[in-house]
């Protein structure tokens, strides 16, 4: 499968993802916080190079691969290339400076759910909607195991599999997925035609 088509592959799988998101935040109320960005103010998200190649795709064809890739290999924080503070008081204040191409794991994390040792779908969030949105969290967890529908991280990185098992299957570091598939995008077009620039955003 080429890059293009791989690529839109993981763009779609996105998009199903964000309707069903939609509709699970439709039904409970719930949101992240306004400016928040605790979650991705972390150093130890992995991710896998697969859902990022759309990035790393964009990132090539817009000229910035350079860029990027010495950006990546001279991070020593850990934390996402992508995330932006919002002012040097608080780092936890922020967000993405590519939002439209980031990566499964953003998606999923708040809205996504996964089982536990009973079997039972419990919320993967963070302690600021927990908290702050206690009532409305609650009864979300009481229904998604009564049959509402929330997305499934395993059930969504099974069908990242299905659209390129080894890239799927290569959980690193966020910055390290960045830059892998980065490189594999490099690497697919040194001896091809490039890509036309005339895409749309994921």
């Amino acid at each position: 499968m080429s890059i293009v088509r791989k690529v839109k592959a993981v763009e779609q799988l996105f998009n199903t993802l964000q309707d069903e998101i939609n509709q699970f935040r439709d039904v409970t109320q719930l949101s992240c916080l306004t400016g928040c960005g605790k979650c991705c103010n972390k150093p130890d998200i992995n991710a896998s190079t697969l859902e990022f190649l759309p990035w790393a795709f964009q990132v090539f064809i817009n000229g910035q691969s350079a860029e990027y890739l010495e950006k990546l290999e001279n991070d020593k924080s850990g934390i996402c290339l992508l995330y932006q503070p919002l002012s040097i008081v608080s780092s936890n204040n922020g967000k993405c400076s590519d939002y439209a191409y980031r990566g499964l794991i953003c998606r999923l994390f708040g809205y996504g759910a996964r089982r536990d040792k009973l079997n039972q779908l419990k919320m993967v969030s963070c302690r600021q909607i927990k908290e702050s949105q206690a009532e409305e969290f609650q009864k979300a967890e009481a229904a998604i195991n009564e049959g509402l529908s929330i997305p499934i991280f395993t059930a969504y990185y099974m069908k990242l599999t299905r659209i390129d098992f080894r890239l799927a299957n290569t959980i690193v570091p966020i910055n390290r997925a960045m830059k892998i598939a980065l490189e594999e995008v490099l690497h697919y077009y040194a001896y091809r035609p490039l890509p036309k620039k005339n895409r749309h955003s994921a």
